[in-house]
């Protein structure tokens, strides 16, 4: 079976998304958490990119760090399993 023919808009789009030149970008950009429990830093990119006037975006680096309840500092408390959480950022990415 033929692809689905596209109307001259459509195909015009396809042809300037390849004909544009990509630039990296830097900031920080928080990635979403999938419905696995890993980051999906697609969001995150195409928000990083979106910040600096472009339309989306590929994560090239990401940071990670440990945010804890104030709990955890107290002396004595026994460290729990929902105690922390890793969050996750986009800090470069490629733009279009």
């Amino acid at each position: 079976m033929p692809p689905a023919l596209k109307n001259p808009g459509e195909t015009i789009n396809d042809l300037s998304n390849i004909a544009r030149p990509s630039t990296v970008v830097t900031g920080r950009a928080a990635c979403v958490v999938a419905s696995n429990d890993a980051p999906d830093c697609k969001i995150g990119a195409d928000r990083l990119c979106q910040s600096k006037g472009f339309r989306e975006g590929k994560g090239i680096d990401t940071d990670a760090f440990e945010k804890c309840s104030p709990l955890v500092y107290l002396p004595g408390h026994k460290r729990g399993p929902n105690d922390c959480k890793t969050e996750n950022f986009v800090t470069r990415a490629i733009c279009q």
